[in-house]
This record gives C-alpha cells, sequence and structure tokens, in this order.
C-alpha cells in the first residue's frame, strides 16, 4: 500500500515546465534559432566576435535575455553571424563544433575569453599576422586558431583536435557564414555589430537594457 501511495504522488507530481533555451535549430542560411517556435516575438542579432560592443552584450545580456524571455517561450532568439576579419571567420568556425546543441555554451566560452584572444592578436609579430591572410580560408583559420588560442580554448571545452580540425575546413560552414553575412549588408542594411532586429524591424539598439525594452514593447503589442 505504501509503494502504491509512493507511486500515486510520483505520478501527480507536476511536470518541469521546458526551458526553451534548449530548443536549438538551424535555419536554411544557418543560423542558429534558439527557443520556442511559436513566441510572439522574434529576435535576430547581427553580431561579430571581433566587436568589443557585442563582446559587452554577451556579458551583460545573454542571461537575463534567456532566463527571462527565451526561457519562458517569449522571445524566439536567431544568432546571425556577420563576419568582419578573418579571426571572426574562424571563431565562427569552431562555435559550431558539436552542432546546434553545444553553440549557446560555445558562444559565449568565445565571447567570455575575449579580452584574451584580443590581446594575443595585439601582441601577434607581423609573419604571423601575414600569414593570416595567406593560403585557403582552411588554411588561414588553422593558423589563427592556434596563434590566438582559441584552439586551446577549444580544447579545455572538450574538443579533439580532429573535431576541431573539420569545423575549421567545413567548406559548407564558410559559404553559410559568407551568405549570412552577405544578408546582413545588402538585404537587411545591417551598418555595424551588433545590430538587433524585433519581429523584423531594426532595433536601433545595440546595449541590453534598451534592448529589454523594445522586447517588452514588442511583448505588449502582441
Amino acid at each position: 500500500a505504501l509503494s502504491g501511495a509512493a507511486l500515486g504522488l510520483i505520478a501527480a507530481a507536476p511536470a518541469k515546465p521546458t526551458l526553451w533555451s534548449q530548443t536549438v535549430t538551424t535555419t536554411p542560411i544557418g543560423a542558429f534559432l534558439v527557443g520556442n517556435p511559436a513566441a510572439k516575438v522574434r529576435l535576430v542579432e547581427y553580431f561579430s566576435y571581433t566587436c568589443h560592443i557585442c563582446a559587452d552584450f554577451a556579458k551583460a545580456g545573454t542571461l537575463p535575455l534567456k532566463t527571462g524571455y527565451v526561457d519562458r517561450g517569449l522571445v524566439l532568439f536567431e544568432y546571425r553571424n556577420l563576419v568582419r576579419d578573418p579571426v571572426d571567420m574562424t571563431a565562427a568556425l569552431l562555435v559550431r563544433c558539436g552542432g546546434p546543441k553545444a553553440f549557446a555554451g560555445n558562444h559565449q566560452a568565445i565571447f567570455n575569453a575575449f579580452p584574451t584572444f584580443i590581446a594575443k592578436i595585439q601582441k601577434a609579430t607581423d609573419a604571423q599576422k601575414t600569414s593570416w591572410f595567406e593560403g585557403t580560408t582552411s588554411q588561414r583559420a588553422r593558423k589563427i586558431a592556434a596563434d590566438t588560442g582559441l584552439t586551446a580554448l577549444m580544447r579545455a571545452r572538450g574538443y579533439t583536435q580532429a573535431q576541431i580540425d573539420a569545423a575549421l575546413d567545413s567548406e559548407v560552414a564558410q559559404a553559410e557564414l559568407t551568405g549570412m553575412t552577405n544578408i546582413g549588408l545588402n538585404a537587411d542594411r545591417v551598418e555595424g555589430t551588433p545590430s538587433f532586429f524585433v519581429n523584423g524591424r531594426n532595433a536601433g539598439v545595440t546595449a541590453w537594457p534598451a534592448l529589454k525594452s523594445k522586447l517588452d514593447l514588442a511583448l505588449k503589442a502582441s
């Protein structure tokens, strides 16, 4: 009887709410889509891994955006790369290690390391910097990843060298990132990073408090 009662209590326990940030897919252009597909507000961010304002947003906005809006199913968040330089391309390729489910962790880890790898870029020799513009995209990316410490960062996250090299060598990912950048520049008229679009309209803001206000207004209007 006790066992039956216990089982009844277990069966009656309410299910834990869905954390929508765990729902991650890719779009036809190769962007990462995080959250509830039926959310009333769709947020698009164009960002660069070598942009200090993007790094500031990642530091200040990632957690409150995730817990207050994405996890609750209110906002569907699409991350789009706007590649500015070879280092940015390298980081964008590395983030794809592990597929969609690993994206958020890799994305935040690279932005968390922003001061470190930017310092390595600044301290790089002229010979190193010259090599970053020589050879194929894959060859450049391998050199950059090693010289800036991004390879070491991904190894510390548990990826093998083979996985890292495969990500850097992916011609499909390279083409997607280039295409995504062209969409941002030519179709969406993005003039800088980060750029946020709320339900298709450029929000015209770059910092979390201002973006939060835009999201709240969009939710009230929906």
